[in-house]
């Protein structure tokens, strides 16, 4: 199935996944918690990182758990009406674009690394686990959390194709690419970060 095949039944489910994307759960949770708007202190990134400076972990945490469960929704609802693995890539696709820019935030939102798990979660459980291994081990190692993010995400599209060659999953095309521009696009957004990290001021993990 190519994208110019995809039916109107289609368009209607990745005009679902865009306005999902585009919930922001740092805005939503920082209203409910009666905290600031999280676009207004900190890096102005409506996300779980930022919210969390608020103070509030339970806030951040919900962000968090919020952002990661529109990406896993969006893509697990799809595959339960049997639609193809091209809709299903294009819905993960689009989904997570919704976080990135959300048409309720005027098209400024975060920066996609929770909302980008949710989406693998959905796609292939083990790889959600091999991508958050990674994160975890390269935050440990170097303590900071955006270059974890990025490494992760990178690998993320060869994680998922490596998989597919060892058996442990099939590796359908339009995941890969999906895969691919989600890790583009997360390397975009962290462009303020990887300026710092090359400089040496990227704050690091743990640090106040």
């Amino acid at each position: 199935m190519t994208l110019t095949a995809l039916t109107f039944t289609d368009l209607g489910l990745l005009g679902l996944a865009y306005l999902l994307g585009s919930l922001s759960f740092a805005v939503v949770m920082s209203r409910a918690f009666g905290l600031a708007d999280p676009r207004t202190y900190g890096s102005g990134n409506p996300g779980a990182t930022n919210v969390l400076r608020s103070g509030n972990k339970w806030a951040a945490g919900l962000t968090l758990l919020g952002d990661a469960a529109k990406g896993w929704l969006a893509v697990w609802a799809t595959g339960q009406l049997n639609t193809s693995a091209t809709v299903q890539a294009c819905v993960a696709l689009v989904v997570f674009l919704g976080h990135l820019y959300p048409v309720f935030l005027r098209f400024k939102g975060g920066k996609g690394v929770a909302t980008a798990f949710g989406v693998m979660l959905a796609v292939q459980p083990l790889l959600a686990l091999i991508a958050a291994i990674t994160w975890f081990s390269v935050a440990k190692i170097f303590k900071y959390s955006s270059l974890a993010a990025l490494v992760s995400a990178g690998c993320a599209p060869l994680f998922y194709l490596l998989g597919g060659v060892q058996g442990w999953w099939r590796a359908e095309p339009p995941f890969a690419w999906a895969l691919f521009i989600i890790a583009l696009f997360l390397l975009i957004r962290h462009r303020s970060n990887i300026e710092r990290l090359l400089k040496g001021t990227e704050p690091r993990v743990g640090k106040k």
